[in-house]
């Protein structure tokens, strides 16, 4: 807490206002004190010369606050007259305070005195009042910086806060500052504000225009490629054939998952929930697969879910398992969870922190990631709202988890 920027400002602000207070106060101090000890110090040194003058002339001066050679006279006073000169300092008579001025007499000290309380009294007095000044407008200045750095470090983590949910993929979120351009005082915080809203709706804009071509290229390629795969079948058997007939089923993969993901993003999916025994359901999807997974039952459950969308998920997962993993390949029932979960060099980081990337794969020339597989799988599991968890085992391997929602079945389903 005492980190943050509001008590940084605050604590700022009150040590520079506290600096300031104590130079005023030792300024203002000097020039009271010299002021006041210096009305004290001219009625001294007129009682001095009046002092003189009798003792001159031989007549006695009346004044018991005078005498030569007094025994509470301040020794550097003393020695000051002592050498030839006329001085004056604060000291002491009977225990009192007073202001002592001497001057030569004869090898002499003579010496007058006035008392000096009541006029420590007003400089004791004059030093409470800077003292009780400065904590005033110290604490003063204190909360009034206190509340300005709460506004702006409020303004700040709003602003971090919408920058946070951006990265997160909510490309709606914005900050809300006014984007009035004739304020005459410049607002920093604000401009950084509509300088993010303005880059995520920029970015929002260049997503949807994204999507919206790969839809367009998608369903552009599906028309020839129907029938390229319906020439290929009329070509003579042989190796040329096959491998026509594998590269076209790739393409035309490739573009199902496009136009799949097309849906997804338009959020135009939606889930055709079933009552189905899920432990069962998952050793079917995987049998029915043909592909090499084992499946581990630890604990049956009845679940609420869309039996298509999830084959499409588990079969995802355990292609993505062999394609970039390494067997062997388990598929864990426990209860409403799902885990697959492959024996190879598992996720990269950034698929761990940031979940799946369209168009990455693990093919350590073309960058890290797991290609379109994985962002469908999202994306279905969004549309179920299944929750899902990328990480890597402890010893090795990739681990995904399906965390299925617990509904309440329907009477009589």
């Amino acid at each position: 807490m005492w980190t943050s920027l509001r008590w940084k400002i605050a604590a700022t602000t009150t040590a520079v206002c506290c600096a300031v207070a104590a130079v005023l106060g030792i300024l203002v101090h000097n020039v009271v004190a010299r002021q006041i000890s210096g009305e004290v110090r001219k009625e001294v040194d007129e009682k001095l010369e009046h002092a003189m003058g009798h003792y001159q002339y031989g007549t006695t001066h009346g004044d018991v606050n005078s005498s030569l050679d007094p025994p509470d006279l301040p020794r550097d006073l003393a020695a000051l007259v002592a050498r030839g000169e006329t001085g004056s300092m604060v000291g002491t008579a009977g225990g009192k305070p007073v202001m002592w001025a001497a001057t030569p007499a004869d090898g002499r000290p003579l010496a007058v005195w006035v008392p000096y309380g009541e006029t420590r009294d007003r400089l004791n007095s004059v030093d409470a009042a800077i003292l009780a000044s400065a904590a005033l407008a110290a604490g003063l200045v204190a909360l009034a910086g206190l509340f300005l750095a709460d506004r702006i470090s409020r303004r700040l983590a709003l602003t971090a806060g919408v920058a946070r949910r951006i990265t997160e993929g909510d490309l709606d979120a914005r900050a809300g500052f006014p984007t009035d351009d004739t304020r005459r005082h410049r607002d920093e915080v604000r401009d950084v504000a509509v300088a993010l809203d303005s880059m995520a709706e920029a970015l929002k804009d260049r997503l949807e225009a994204e999507k919206r071509f790969t839809a367009d290229v998608a369903h552009e390629l599906r028309t020839p490629l129907t029938g390229s795969i319906a020439a290929a079948g009329l070509l003579p058997e042989g190796r040329p054939k096959e491998m026509i007939d594998d590269r076209l089923r790739a393409l035309h993969r490739l573009t199902e998952d496009l136009l799949e993901i097309s849906r997804l993003d338009a959020g135009v999916e939606h889930a055709d929930l079933a009552r189905i025994q899920l432990g069962a359901t998952v050793t079917r999807i995987v049998a029915a697969s043909r592909l090499d997974a084992e499946v581990r039952v630890v604990r049956e459950a009845v679940v609420l879910t869309d039996r298509r969308r999830l084959d499409r998920i588990l079969v995802n997962l355990i292609v993505n398992a062999h394609k970039h993993g390494a067997p062997p390949v388990v598929v864990t029932v426990t209860g409403p969870v799902v885990q697959v979960r492959d024996h190879g060099p598992g996720y990269p980081r950034e698929l761990v922190d940031r979940g799946p990337q369209r168009f990455r794969t693990g093919d350590p020339g073309r960058g890290k990631g797991h290609g379109l597989g994985l962002t469908i799988v999202a994306g279905q599991a969004a549309v179920l709202e299944i929750g899902l968890d990328f990480a890597n085992a402890p010893d090795g391997g990739a681990v995904t988890t399906l965390r299925l929602p617990v509904r309440v079945p329907p009477e009589g389903s």
